[in-house]
């Protein structure tokens, strides 16, 4: 199955560039979207339908790659696992609905030389309508010497004046920006979708018709944005220098 691809209207890319050079602080504030129309969808915590971000139960991938850290370059391991656990969302959308779900949990593990930084467990639900992958929050254990020190990034839907963000669209439109975390004071990462149709070579395997996201986060214009690349049947690929070494499906 592919995901439906296509490029952004030139006279809507005009439009972009034209406000960015007569009004640059207004086309930067609303430049990415944060308004996905929530009260149309019905929601599932199953994302088959979506090939570039599966939420198949039991799918667990392993990136590795290394990172430099005050001079030094350090091992990389990145795991994350589809749990078969789901969680109950409640948020109310911009119109006033009051909107109820189950979200799947995605667990995420992170060591940096072999030592245990962060578990993080993520909450994601795909609409039926779109096929587009919601992301809905985390929660988030940081690890020093093998001892957890605090909880900072977590944040879930309708807690907080935190809101869904899109993680994943169904119909994947080069040039698209949206917010993939809607947390005001804790999380603001956004998406820029970049390039599609990708080629990418892992240590798993050469993988095609991949999608590249660069993320960025509002919170911290200054830090950049990380290219993040997506595979059909795989879902996160390639996170800056870690790659993809293995998938597998649990039993």
């Amino acid at each position: 199955m592919h995901s439906p691809i296509r490029r952004l209207p030139f006279a809507l890319l005009f439009a972009l560039l034209l406000a960015a050079a007569t009004n640059p602080e207004r086309a930067a504030a609303q430049s990415f979207t944060r308004d996905f129309k929530l009260d149309r969808c019905t929601w599932s915590p199953f994302a088959n339908e979506n090939p570039l971000f599966n939420l198949r139960p039991g799918l667990r991938t392993v990136l590795e790659g290394e990172e430099e850290d005050n001079g030094d370059l350090i091992d990389v391991r990145i795991q994350i696992t589809v749990l078969r656990e789901v969680i109950p969302i409640s948020f109310t959308t911009p119109s006033g609905r009051r909107i109820q779900l189950m979200a799947r949990v995605v667990e995420e593990r992170e060591w940096k030389d072999e030592e245990l930084v962060e578990v993080a467990r993520n909450f994601f639900a795909r609409c039926k309508e779109t096929s587009d992958v919601y992301y809905f929050g985390e929660t988030v254990d940081n690890y020093d010497n093998g001892q957890i020190v605090n909880h900072n990034g977590s944040w879930k839907a309708g807690v907080d004046g935190a809101s869904p963000g899109l993680f994943m669209p169904g119909t994947f439109l080069l040039g698209a920006r949206y917010f993939q975390e809607v947390a005001p004071g804790v999380a603001l990462d956004q998406g820029e979708n970049k390039a599609m149709n990708v080629t990418l070579e892992t240590p798993a395997g050469t993988l095609r018709g991949c999608v590249q996201v660069d993320d960025s986060n509002a919170l911290d214009p200054s830090s950049g944005a990380d290219a993040k690349y997506y595979c059909p049947g795989v879902g996160l690929a390639r996170d800056e220098d870690n790659r993809l070494v293995s998938k597998t499906l649990l039993p």
